[in-house]
């Protein structure tokens, strides 16, 4: 059988033809002996692993690729697969894909780790919340990346073949006019971001839009009835709130919703609301926005809940027959990009509509005034949609993704 994997290991090198890379791909090494690579389902992982054997691994003989999904893993352990593969063919490097799949990934990994000094081991997982609250902390032994989606920078340079750079939030704020006067000259760039919202997000828009929107409707199916449900034990009658609860937030504007209201229209209790919310958070579904108030988030209401990108948005809105409102997708797109560059964003309730680092936003149309800001224009913007070019209070929608 171990054969039999390394066929497929060697079949799946020699058909990588995917000469698009993410923007994890230029930082990843193997500097440490234990490494993750965590995010939502579709972000592009598995390519990822494949792309960097391809081309840094000198010899694809010295690693070994395999899913951890493979039925060969219900006659064997895990620990043992290495063990044999180490002392049969000195194989050192081990990718290890979907490894929350395998049932006792958290102290295996443990185990390889602490008994083989010399291997590194490379693993993946679709949803953050299996790696990273496993029963064994492997957070003291190597490092973890979380892969987030396409940001509009990354997909404007793969439609574009440039290579425009990120910047942090500081420098966006700082340089904004002269940024957004460089990209305004970019060929039908309004255009490639009205596409980027709706189809833009997951790496597999580059296989074509045909089934797009079929292809994340199974991302969220196979969240709900594989991640959630092994993760959680739910019985099967109960995952189907989270479908409900996707489906609702999809046809109200955000925050119109409160977690009472929305239990008392799925007729459950507020405290399974709000685990089940806190679970769509964990496994890259929905986005909580809190007010920026002191104390800990684990006893704080979320003020705004999100569908977690504008992709899902619409494959949502467009499953259930439901247009998506044009206000959700803009503070949806603006939180989303805060959120993935590593910044903690804030509801406004006096201010603007969002608060990140002491600075207040309104986001709007282009025919947005500065009423909402005018108590505090000093620490404030507009964010505009359907605008190209900044001014002094002034920043352009799309300029935000450009934050990673």
């Amino acid at each position: 059988m171990i054969e039999a994997l390394k066929l497929t290991y060697f079949r799946l090198i020699k058909q990588l033809n995917i000469d698009t890379y993410r923007y994890l791909y230029s930082i990843f090494n193997l500097s440490n002996r234990l490494i993750g690579i965590v995010g939502p389902r579709g972000t592009g992982k598995t390519t990822l692993m494949l792309q960097y054997i391809k081309n840094k691994v000198k010899n694809i003989n010295d690693a070994f690729y395999v899913s951890m999904d493979h039925i060969y893993f219900s006659e064997i352990t895990l620990f043992e697969f290495v063990q044999e593969i180490y002392q049969t063919e000195g194989i050192k490097i081990f990718f290890l894909d979907e490894v929350h799949k395998y049932k006792n990934w958290g102290q295996e990994l443990k185990n390889i780790y602490d008994s083989f000094p010399d291997i590194k081991i490379i693993f993946s997982g679709s949803s953050s919340i299996d790696l990273l609250k496993g029963t064994y902390d492997l957070s003291r032994r190597g490092i973890v990346h979380n892969l987030k989606g396409l940001s509009f920078r990354e997909y404007l340079n793969f439609q574009t073949g440039k290579n425009f750079p990120a910047y942090t939030f500081k420098e966006l704020i700082r340089n904004h006019v002269e940024i957004s006067f460089e990209l305004s000259q970019v060929d039908k760039i309004k255009g490639l971001f009205k596409n980027y919202l709706k189809y833009g997000y997951y790496p597999f828009i580059f296989e074509g839009k045909e089934f797009y929107f079929q292809k994340l409707m199974n991302i969220i199916n196979k969240t709900i009835f594989e991640d959630i449900s092994n993760f959680y034990n739910l019985k099967t009658e109960n995952l189907i709130y989270f479908k409900k609860i996707l489906y609702f937030l999809a046809t109200i504007p955000p925050g119109k919703v409160n977690i009472h209201s929305l239990a008392k229209n799925l007729a459950i209790d507020d405290k399974t609301m709000s685990h089940y919310i806190k679970i769509l958070k964990e496994t890259g579904l929905v986005s909580l926005i809190f007010a920026d108030k002191k104390g800990s988030s684990l006893i704080r209401k979320p003020e705004k809940i999100f569908i977690e990108n504008t992709s899902l948005y619409f494959a949502i809105s467009y499953g259930i027959g439901h247009e998506a409102n044009v206000g959700t997708l803009r503070e949806l797109f603006f939180v989303n990009s805060i959120i993935n560059c590593g910044e903690n964003v804030f509801y406004s309730k006096e201010i603007g509509d969002f608060a990140c680092n002491k600075i207040n936003f309104e986001i709007g149309g282009k025919g947005k005034n500065k009423e909402q800001i005018i108590n505090d224009i000093e620490n404030s913007f507009l964010v505009k949609d359907d605008i190209l070019v900044s001014s002094k209070r002034i920043i352009p929608l799309y300029l935000f993704g450009f934050l990673y």
